[in-house]
């Protein structure tokens, strides 16, 4: 089963990156995933010097093996336990 993780990424300088210098980068990043299975990119968060990227991988190693493969950090990775929103109130017990 597939876990949901966010990977924080110190990488400076990403937030003034051109279009063309993260699409250079989101091309390095899936040559990485196509060698390992059991993991899924599904989006980053460019944020000044950091990126904040939400992964579905069925362990924290193949987090590690990724960022080992593509050359990009995995400064702290976080698994998700929960998701909530601002309709998350109507299906609960209050």
């Amino acid at each position: 089963m597939m876990k949901r993780y966010v990977i924080e990424r110190d990488l400076p300088g990403v937030g003034a990156m051109s279009d063309a210098e993260l699409g250079g980068a989101t091309r390095t990043s899936n040559a990485a995933l196509a060698r390992i299975a059991g993991i899924q990119w599904e989006h980053s968060y460019v944020a000044g010097d950091k990126t904040f990227c939400i992964y579905l991988a069925e362990n924290e190693d193949l987090i590690r093996k990724h960022a080992e493969l593509s050359g990009f950090p995995a400064n702290r990775i976080t698994e998700v336990t929960a998701i909530i929103d601002p309709t998350t109130e109507r299906t609960c017990a209050v």
